[in-house]
């Protein structure tokens, strides 16, 4: 049985995927930061539906943490980057914590892990590796400037380790989703002036669900997304390209 370990997993997108990812037949490695009572949460779905699953914490924002977490790891097959840190801040008044916060948990950490896992995929004869991104990386929220050029900055990477591991039968790609109902957002959403200003944005007219976007983080696991590499693709309803 392969194994897939998905940051973020506790909750959210990282969840559906976690979720998804069970029921294609990979033993799961949930994530969380800090308690585990959200990641305890995700492990239950997955074994009642009849998946096996672990759970591993670390405060990826936290480098030292992280590092820990790359070393203990172990095998994976699939390496699924999702965990992130958004602070909606103008610009003039970010301070350096929440820089340094936000960089090392939506890149350096996505580094660290990767260099990590990568050794096995290779000597496995291959392996996915997909980093979760946003529309934001395209088109940058005002008030998100460090979140959307960590985002951009973890494509860039993505696009260059894709050429350096083909060879190895790695594939490296980029899912970003736009606007995504997850608890992150919820509560902003749940005001109706501010819904419609954000479904207004969207050409599909809605925002999407969790599941819109392990559907496709599925297939480029799978032996059908065995030919595509280096991929930006954008979950978004069509945001992006406005």
């Amino acid at each position: 049985m392969k194994t897939a370990f998905i940051t973020g997993s506790s909750r959210g997108i990282g969840r559906a995927v976690a979720i998804r990812l069970a029921k294609d037949g990979y033993r799961i490695i949930v994530h969380g930061a800090g308690t585990t009572e959200k990641a305890l949460e995700t492990k239950k779905i997955i074994e009642e539906n009849g998946g096996i699953a672990e759970i591993m914490i670390a405060d990826l924002s936290d480098l030292e943490q992280t590092k820990k977490l790359a070393a203990s790891v172990g095998n994976v097959d699939v390496l699924i980057l999702n965990a992130s840190i958004q602070y909606k801040t103008p610009w003039q008044e970010i301070s350096e914590r929440a820089c340094y916060e936000q960089l090392n948990c939506n890149f350096v950490s996505s580094l660290l892990l990767i260099q990590s896992v990568v050794p096995y995929m290779k000597s496995a004869g291959g392996g996915r590796i997909i980093t979760i991104g946003s529309v934001q990386e395209r088109k940058p929220h005002p008030d998100m400037v460090v979140y959307s050029a960590s985002k951009a900055a973890q494509t860039n990477m993505m696009q260059s380790l894709s050429l350096q591991l083909a060879p190895f039968g790695i594939t490296v790609n980029n899912v970003a989703p736009g606007v995504i109902y997850t608890d992150r957002n919820k509560e902003a959403l749940s005001d109706p002036a501010y819904a419609k200003k954000v479904t207004d944005s969207i050409p599909m007219g809605y925002y999407g669900e969790p599941e819109d976007c392990a559907g496709l983080v599925s297939l480029l696991c799978s032996e059908g997304g065995r030919y595509i590499t280096g991929q930006s693709i954008f979950v978004d309803g069509g945001k992006g390209i406005q």
